[in-house]
């Protein structure tokens, strides 16, 4: 819209009147002979004979005390970092196989621990809920019938006295609305944390 406005100013301003009896051809005379300016280019003639050799005496040296860097790094880093082993996690990032302790007043968490060192359980089975679960008793439910066949097999298999309790992590109502909905299947040295321990892998 904007171009077909412009063009039809341009027709105007441009175009006759239509009878073309008023245009008027330049002839050879009115035509300007004035050409255009070109650039010149002058060189001097004379170039100096002497052209400086060094620099000049004022250019500021560089420092040479530059600062040293300590040397003395401690050798035990590790020690300041936590292992794997000792990584608090959500329950739901743990894997099968995997040994860890439990705080009762974190029961969302766990805290890896390597299975040849006292811990309080190892997860045998990672289970997914499926389904409408709109309570928390709904959810500790569905997750105890989950668990409950793949642990009574593996306690089974387990030297007598070895195993005392199970431990079943599932997500609360919360937690199962935005999408988690693994269930950790667990058994435990004792039914209580911090009570019995496992010392080694599950057999």
């Amino acid at each position: 819209m904007a171009v077909g406005a412009v063009a039809a100013v341009v027709l105007v301003v441009t175009g006759g009147d239509g009878n073309g009896d008023d245009k008027k051809e330049p002839t050879e005379s009115s035509r300007s002979t004035t050409r255009e300016p070109t650039p010149s280019l002058s060189i001097p003639s004379q170039i100096p004979s002497e052209l400086p050799t060094g620099l000049p005496s004022g250019v500021p040296s560089l420092p040479t005390d530059f600062p040293t860097l300590p040397t003395g790094f401690p050798t035990d880093l590790g020690s300041a970092v936590p292992s794997p082993a000792d990584e608090q996690v959500p329950y739901y990032l743990l894997k099968t196989g995997d040994c860890f302790d439990v705080d009762s007043s974190e029961p969302g968490q766990a805290a890896k621990r390597s299975c040849d060192a006292p811990h309080d359980a190892e997860v045998v089975e990672f289970a997914e809920l499926n389904g409408s679960y709109t309570t928390d008793a709904a959810l500790k439910r569905a997750a105890a019938a989950l668990c409950d066949r793949p642990l009574e097999r593996k306690a089974r298999s387990q030297p007598s006295g070895t195993v005392r309790g199970t431990l079943v992590q599932y997500p609360d109502a919360t937690g199962y609305k935005v999408g988690i909905d693994n269930v950790a299947c667990s058994l435990a040295g004792d039914s209580g944390p911090g009570k019995h321990k496992l010392t080694k892998p599950l057999s």
